[in-house]
């Protein structure tokens, strides 16, 4: 037992000794990795914890944003056109315009490639060449101007010939393109003037003659040149016998004062800028400008329209040419005209009988509508304000008028016994002529004022404008031009009759006080009655030394009457055969034309007339210009507004006075 125990105690030792060392490799196994390790660990679990985290707000945020994109490609199917209106381009209608774009490009390559050769063969120089010689961002325009920073007084290192090159080779290139642009108009006008169908349609409204626009913009494509939804285009074609020769006509159409003086209802203004070819002496063919013009007709209330354009005339055969215009970007930095002229104008026949036969096709862009008032609006907008007809019918009218008072019988057109010589006739023709010139040009009321004293009740749509006149031929002052337009429920023919009627004339004319007027003289101008010059005395006992010089003429695009008071001893300067362009005049008149809505009467035939002369209603424009002050006054601010207020009521009270003879009172 003892020993036993013994045995025990001494196991006791050992095994204590064995289960220390026991527990201590239990701690080893326990604590496998060092320090450094669990650190690392732990730095590796929060970088999971926390890419676990990011990735579910990444993927919360690409949920949101593929919810966006269908909520976005919804609303793109929706979507409407700004500029048009309209829905957008579908897959097909994309995959269209990326062709028509294709061939744009392939087309304006073919165009360079083609100035190219053009400018090689013109001053043998390439397009490559000359670019070279463009001017940099100083040049304000880059063509036809040397550059406005440049300045050889103050650069006496600049060599002078250099720059004269510089802007030579400009000009080389430009002109180069005038001649390109040109030359292709031409080709165009001449497959217009010579064909009907397929490139004119009739219009179903009026049955005149319209470019078909698909299959000209199949032949011709072109961008727009205005943006605007309002911009229109305006097309038409007309031809006529006219009584002068070929040759003549030329001549006038590449003269610009000429020009004006065909067309003194039309065009306001018409300068040369610059003359690229003179032509060939005897026919002119080939002759080259670039031209500028203002075109206004009708009334105030009608905005004009100004072009800068490229006129060619060829000639095709003997005999035969074409005047080509074609509008061209002139100034390079957007003009604000409101109308561009694609390839139009007119093919001259000479018939060797004194007479021609002349084809118009007018052809323009245009975004007048909000400048357009609206009593003239259906008239502007309808295409026959400016169309072919218009041009036609002034053309023979000015040209019959042109040859009846060179004929030697046009004496015995003449009755009265005052006129006695060839010389005094053409004296007073050519006065009256440029009555109607002046008058027609005061109708753009440039320089209109607002005169916050005459209330819109008073002023019942009277437009005022002051200007000082210093040109010779009119009086030297301030001039006050008043006018005003209206609706009449009367043919344009019957409002014409009562205007050109002298028996009519005491019914309207405040200056004449209610007396009669007795004719002195009259002259015809055309075939037409109503086409004449007469001289009327009024029986004024105040104004007993004045004297009426006045023209009305008629055709089918409307009609005017414009006069003008002149003492008896300029008058008999004129009767004597004086030079009548020194004689100041100042006119006042009338100008009658259709409102260009369809007659709801039933009972009028079909017109061809440009301005719906067989319409219901009649447009009336009165137009009174006064000398108000001499030429001391410096400004329109040193008026007594009391004259102002005088046109004002003069031109007012007439309207009233017509409205009550042709019983049109109960209009507003």
């Amino acid at each position: 037992m003892e020993l036993s125990m013994g045995n025990n105690g001494g196991a006791s030792g050992d095994e204590h000794e064995a289960a220390s060392n026991s527990r201590n490799q239990g701690n080893k196994a326990y604590h496998r990795h060092s320090n450094q390790q669990i650190h690392q660990l732990e730095k590796t679990q929060k970088k999971a914890q926390s890419e676990r985290a990011d990735n579910s707000v990444l993927r919360l945020e690409n949920e949101r944003i593929q919810c966006e994109n269908l909520a976005i490609i919804e609303a793109l199917k929706n979507v409407i056109c700004p500029a048009c209106g309209g829905p957008p381009f579908g897959e097909e209608e994309r995959q269209r315009s990326l062709q028509k774009l294709k061939q744009e490009n392939a087309r304006l390559k073919e165009e360079h490639e083609k100035v190219s050769t053009l400018l090689t063969k013109y001053i043998g120089k390439s397009i490559s060449q000359i670019d070279s010689l463009t001017p940099g961002a100083g040049s304000s325009h880059g063509v036809l101007t040397t550059n406005p920073g440049i300045d050889l007084e103050r650069n006496p290192g600049l060599d002078n010939s250099q720059l004269v090159y510089k802007r030579r080779g400009i000009l080389d290139m430009e002109k180069a393109l005038m001649a390109e642009t040109a030359a292709s108009a031409a080709d165009e006008l001449v497959r217009l003037l010579r064909v009907n169908e397929p490139l004119w349609i009739k219009s179903p409204s009026d049955g005149r003659y319209i470019i078909d626009r698909v299959g000209y913009e199949k032949l011709y494509p072109r961008d727009s040149h205005f943006k605007s939804s309002n911009a229109r285009v305006e097309s038409s074609k007309d031809s006529a016998m006219v009584i002068m020769p070929g040759m003549d006509l030329v001549d006038m159409f590449l003269d610009p004062n000429k020009w004006m003086d065909l067309f003194p209802t039309i065009v306001t203004k018409a300068r040369t800028i610059l003359l690229l070819e003179a032509g060939t002496v005897g026919n002119r063919n080939g002759s080259l400008q670039m031209m500028y013009e203002q075109m206004h007709i009708l009334s105030p209330l009608v905005p004009p329209r100004e072009f800068y354009f490229l006129r060619l005339c060829q000639q095709l055969e003997p005999g035969e040419w074409v005047i080509a215009d074609i509008s061209y970007d002139f100034m390079r930095d957007g003009s604000p005209s409101r109308a561009w002229r694609l390839p139009s104008g007119c093919m001259i026949q000479d018939k060797s009988n004194g007479c021609s036969k002349v084809t118009w096709v007018e052809h323009v862009e245009v975004d007048d509508r909000t400048q357009t008032h609206r009593l003239y609006r259906d008239l502007i907008c309808g295409r026959s304000a400016y169309g072919a007809e218009r041009w036609i019918a002034s053309l023979r009218r000015i040209c019959e008028r042109l040859a009846f008072y060179k004929e030697e019988t046009a004496a015995a057109r003449e009755f009265g016994g005052v006129i006695t010589s060839p010389e005094g006739r053409k004296s007073i023709v050519n006065l009256a002529h440029r009555m109607v010139k002046i008058f027609f040009a005061s109708l753009g009321m440039s320089g209109k004022l607002d005169f916050p004293q005459l209330s819109e009740v008073h002023n019942s749509g009277v437009r005022v404008a002051i200007r000082k006149n210093t040109e010779q031929g009119q009086p030297i002052g301030m001039v006050v031009s008043a006018a005003t337009s209206l609706w009449l429920p009367l043919s344009p023919q019957n409002v014409f009759n009562f205007f050109k009627d002298e028996k009519s004339r005491i019914q309207w004319d405040i200056l004449s006080n209610s007396n009669p007027v007795h004719v002195i003289s009259h002259i015809s101008n055309g075939t037409n009655p109503g086409n004449c010059i007469s001289i009327t005395h009024p029986f004024i006992p105040t104004e007993n030394n004045m004297l009426i010089l006045q023209e009305s003429c008629t055709d089918s695009s409307g009609s005017m009457v414009v006069y003008a008071p002149l003492d008896i001893p300029a008058m008999n300067m004129v009767i004597g055969g004086a030079d009548s362009s020194i004689i100041p005049i100042l006119p006042s008149g009338f100008v009658i034309s259709g409102d260009g809505r369809p007659d709801t009467g039933g009972d009028s035939s079909t017109s061809t007339s440009s301005t719906g002369a067989d319409s219901g209603g009649s447009l009336l424009t009165v137009a009174f210009q006064i000398l108000v002050a001499g030429p001391n006054v410096t400004s329109s601010t040193e008026l007594n507004m009391e004259s102002v207020a005088t046109v004002n009521t003069l031109i007012s009270t007439t309207v009233l006075k017509i409205k009550a003879a042709l019983n049109c009172s109960n209009l507003g």
